[in-house]
């Protein structure tokens, strides 16, 4: 999701949005996305809006959080009503740990959308899951109830690694998970990497590249490791406990995992993501990406709408009581301009496989694409048919190309 804008307007109290978001509605990719903010432990390098049950105490609950999701939900549908209101054509339940909510709630949560905004026609649903958090009867019982998707957290395959991020999950359980999800009848599942991280070595990402791969999925996710501030993990970096790699590093580390990924048959389509065909590449995160509409739900989610981009209170009991009481959770909004919308395509479509129009960028704009074809960035052949699209080198560099390009 992108990160939250440092200032906004105030959101209005009953959700409303300006006529213009709601022109086009329904011709651009839609979907929704579900916070779930519970974990059973905060991990040292997250920085998400996530609670534990200590943190939370009485102040919210599984049952209150699902009660605010189904009032707000209701609400999206509402606002949106203004307009063509389209049916969800994906969803993603994402956090936090949405299996701590166990299959049951899962359902719900489908069942609340489904009820509300629709589900398309062959609709992609989404859910992220713990490892530990699962077992053959969830994975069986969440299919049923209409999720066409799983995204396991693996992290790594290495034990030590595993400790310095403060996981969980013992190594071989996200393979396990994998592997019964696919018996439960999905076809569709992933596996997220983080390499990177502070003592991993070169031999512990090809350990987990092959774990990843003897789980038989079709998607995976890897990410370098980001050091956020206010995290445990920072205040270590900060006193010196833990090393940070160096950049030559990281490109190395991310080559690897491009050449083990494509020579199982898993290809890029954006920079951190691998798919084995397209039926596999994640849907609702390629709406991000291109431009389309989301309602975000749920506490501290984001939304997008025709322009227009607001976020929800963080804190899950002001989440459910705003909600209650029959007002909207959003905290404040901002209404992207035209150049606010330009930039955010050139930052979001140049990652994707099949690139960005040079049609959206302005005359320096071309003449940088054209300098980036001549240093190895962009592919010259798809810049001739009016498409930036990276290079593997231009993926190793590309916040750097997109500066350029916005120069």
């Amino acid at each position: 999701m992108p990160a939250q804008p440092p200032t906004g307007e105030p959101a209005p109290a009953d959700g409303s949005l300006p006529e213009s978001a709601l022109t086009g509605l329904g011709s651009r990719p839609f979907g929704v996305y579900v916070h779930v903010p519970f974990c059973a432990t905060r991990c040292g390098y997250c920085d998400f809006n996530t609670y534990t049950a200590d943190e939370l105490g009485s102040s919210a609950s599984f049952g209150s959080w699902l009660d605010g999701l189904r009032a707000e939900l209701e609400l999206g549908a509402k606002v949106l009503s203004a307009g063509p209101a389209p049916a969800a054509e994906t969803v993603f339940v994402g956090g936090g740990t949405p299996s701590l909510l166990g299959a049951e709630r899962l359902g719900a949560v489908v069942d609340a959308i489904r009820d509300t905004f629709g589900l398309a026609t062959g609709a992609e649903v989404t859910t992220e899951s713990n490892p530990e958090s699962t077992s053959p009867e969830f994975f069986e019982r969440i299919r049923k109830s209409g999720f066409t998707r799983v995204s396991l957290g693996m992290q790594s395959a290495a034990e030590h690694v595993l400790r310095v991020l403060e996981r969980t999950h013992t190594p071989g359980r996200a393979v396990a998970a994998a592997r019964e999800a696919r018996a439960a009848g999905f076809e569709h599942v992933n596996l997220d990497l983080i390499y990177g991280t502070p003592g991993e070595r070169e031999q512990d990402l090809r350990d987990s590249l092959d774990a990843v791969l003897e789980a038989g999925v079709d998607h995976v996710s890897a990410y370098s490791l980001i050091v956020e501030d206010g995290t445990a993990m920072a205040r270590k970096v900060r006193r010196g406990e833990l090393p940070m790699p160096d950049e030559d590093v990281l490109a190395d580390r991310y080559e690897l995992i491009d050449a083990k990924l494509a020579e199982a048959g898993l290809h890029w389509y954006e920079v951190s993501n691998w798919a084995s065909d397209a039926d596999a590449e994640c849907r609702h995160n390629l709406g991000y990406w291109q431009g389309g509409d989301w309602w975000g739900a749920g506490p501290g989610a984001h939304s997008h709408v025709g322009g227009v981009r607001w976020w929800n209170v963080k804190h899950p009991a002001r989440y459910a009581a705003t909600l209650a009481e029959g007002g909207s959770p959003a905290q404040a909004r901002e209404l992207l301009t035209a150049e606010d919308q330009r930039i955010e395509r050139v930052m979001l479509e140049l990652r994707v496989r099949s690139g960005l129009s040079v049609r959206t960028l302005d005359a320096a704009g071309r003449r940088a694409a054209d300098q980036a074809v001549a240093d190895g960035l962009l592919e010259p052949d798809a810049l001739a048919d009016g498409r930036c699209v990276l290079t593997d080198r231009g993926r190793l560099l590309a916040d750097a190309v997109v500066q350029d390009l916005l120069a």
